[in-house]
């Protein structure tokens, strides 16, 4: 089997040439469908259990109507992304986007997203090497893009699921600081995660996000993967206003991340962002919005985005239809001309999301 697979890595055919030369992968973990599309929940943001206060959240977040309070909490997504991009998963029009692996949970989660493959052997959140091969590591193993992937993360266990050691991809997670040739920028990052730890994260998403926009500066890699994970942790802790501010900051960073590619002439009109989230949270019982896992009803339920050169404008996809989290890794390997193949039977690539 290892030959196998050393067999589809080095030999997967080149594609017809598309726009795009690079790929980013953007998540947040466990940030819900009905955010996305609603917007601020009216049970939640009124709610004091959850919003002790709940005059200055609302005054920053709600507005009357569900087209108005996303714009609000999401201004990247609504005003760019819905004009020159696609957006899927809103399920008050019929429009899907499931979650295949049976857990609803973060590593299975990623593992899906990441290999193509809901493995149900992947059944916990402990730091176990994963076996399954990544689009990372798949794309890593390509003559042309040798060197050029690379993964952040807040969670520490992104390591394990990129399998670091044999895929060769660099991930920095947790905690784990820059060393080398550390810039001035992020010599300060490394100080603050090291000094002023996150009181919900492994470390504090905007530390994740400037690290991660350095190493893009010195290095411009082809093909990036980057997760934050503040949306999920102040959930579990039942602090919506935490949550909302979290997926604010969220929308703010792909925002500045995108207008940063579109200013630099390796990455303008030749980039293409995936985004979306590893699973989601509980709705018919509120309170069951701080869980998610099997016991918990609607965590297979998720959302999904794109905007690049190859993406036709279709904003938000109000039609009846279905996608999972398991296309996302063909998905993104086609976008750049390669056929993705690890010896698993993996999703399909999303054919709306290329020309």
């Amino acid at each position: 089997m290892k030959k196998i697979i050393l067999f589809f890595l080095l030999s997967s055919p080149l594609l017809a040439q598309n726009k795009t030369e690079n790929v980013f992968i953007i998540m947040t973990d466990g940030f819900r469908w009905q955010e996305m599309f609603g917007g601020a929940d009216s049970s939640l943001i009124f709610n004091k259990e959850f919003t002790p206060d709940s005059a200055r959240t609302a005054g920053k977040f709600w507005a009357k109507t569900a087209g108005e309070r996303r714009e609000k909490l999401l201004p990247f997504f609504w005003n760019t992304i819905a004009k020159q991009g696609q957006l899927y998963g809103n399920r008050w029009t019929g429009n899907k986007v499931n979650v295949l692996n049976p857990y609803w949970f973060s590593y299975p989660g990623y593992n899906e997203v990441l290999s193509g493959y809901p493995d149900d052997k992947i059944n916990s959140n402990d730091k176990t090497q994963n076996e399954n091969i990544t689009v990372l590591e798949f794309l890593n193993n390509q003559p042309k893009l040798k060197g050029k992937v690379a993964a952040f993360g807040t969670w520490d266990v992104f390591p394990y699921i990129i399998n670091e050691n044999r895929s060769g991809v660099p991930v920095n997670a947790g905690v784990e600081t820059v060393r080398g040739n550390v810039s001035e920028k992020e010599a300060l990052l490394n100080d603050i995660q090291s000094q002023y730890p996150s009181l919900a994260s492994d470390r504090l998403d905007f530390v994740t996000y400037h690290l991660a926009k350095e190493y893009v500066k010195k290095n411009t890699p082809k093909v990036m993967f980057l997760s934050f994970d503040e949306t999920d942790e102040y959930a579990h802790e039942g602090k919506y206003r935490e949550y909302l501010f979290a997926a604010n900051n969220f929308d703010k960073n792909v925002a500045d991340l995108w207008n940063y590619c579109q200013n630099q002439p390796q990455y303008k009109d030749k980039t293409t962002f995936i985004i979306l989230t590893d699973h989601g949270r509980g709705d018919k019982n509120k309170k069951q919005w701080t869980s998610h896992g099997q016991r918990v009803p609607d965590c297979y339920q998720i959302w999904m985005a794109a905007i690049g050169p190859d993406t036709p404008a279709l904003g938000e996809v109000k039609t009846e239809g279905q996608l999972f989290q398991n296309q996302v890794a063909k998905t993104a390997a086609k976008f750049l001309g390669y056929e993705f193949d690890n010896g698993k039977e993996v999703g399909k690539e999303i054919k709306t999301m290329l020309k």
